[in-house]
């Protein structure tokens, strides 16, 4: 698989430990950013990593910053994309078979104990279809609704 990888300045460190994985598994990976640990916004990252996984360009992706919850927001704009944080080997594996997430988004404050889990079920576990499929098809409809703020 191909996957798309990025983070933000709070997730730098944590990256570098998410390529190793990467690769050991035998994947290739292209870094999106960022590349040192001055500030920058998680927003942009998530869009870049996002956007090449929804085009089709990569085959998963993973984004870490310091509670992987602004990624994961940021991500799931992302016309076509189930993001999911995934804090365990359960919410990942599930993340995958039950939603058939794309991305997995780590928290880098976390520390690195449960990332090599966190990683090799996202990586490993497969998209159960079956009952599961029709609620993706409801998540898609939601993508194509349009919501007027007053």
């Amino acid at each position: 698989m191909r996957i798309a990888i990025g983070s933000d300045h709070r997730g730098c460190a944590l990256k570098e430990v998410v390529f190793k994985l990467v690769t050991g598994a035998g994947h290739s990976y292209h870094d999106f950013g960022c590349y040192t640990e001055d500030s920058v916004d998680y927003p942009d990252i998530a869009r870049e990593v996002a956007g090449a996984v929804a085009r089709g360009e990569f085959d998963r992706g993973i984004l870490v910053c310091g509670t992987g919850i602004g990624m994961c927001i940021s991500a799931n704009k992302v016309r076509g994309i189930r993001a999911a944080q995934c804090h365990d080997v359960f919410t990942a594996r599930r993340a995958r078979q039950h939603n058939d997430a794309q991305i997995c988004c780590l928290a880098a404050e976390e520390g690195k104990a449960r990332v090599p889990a966190i990683i090799e079920a996202f990586l490993t576990s497969k998209f159960e279809g079956g009952r599961h499929l029709a609620r993706i098809e409801k998540i898609r409809k939601i993508e194509e609704e349009q919501y007027d703020r007053k």
